[in-house]
């Protein structure tokens, strides 16, 4: 999780990075590069780990920016 969490350069659901926010401190999305369902696969010791993604598809409806305030 933690590793998942560096590999994204957005803030997202509970991956918020104070280095990716709105100038309102919100959370600032990059839907264009991560809408994946990603999980990390242990490819044995003293290798890294493999990034297995599935693409998410929005057909009803699609992220946004939200604002909590």
């Amino acid at each position: 999780m933690c590793l998942d969490a560096l590999h994204r350069n957005e803030s997202c659901g509970g991956h918020f990075r104070e280095e990716f926010q709105t100038p309102d401190g919100e959370a600032l999305r990059d839907d264009a590069n991560y809408a994946y369902v990603a999980a990390w696969e242990y490819a044995g010791p003293k290798k890294s780990p493999v990034l297995n993604k599935e693409p998410l598809i929005f057909e009803y409806v699609h992220p946004t920016q939200r604002s909590y305030k």
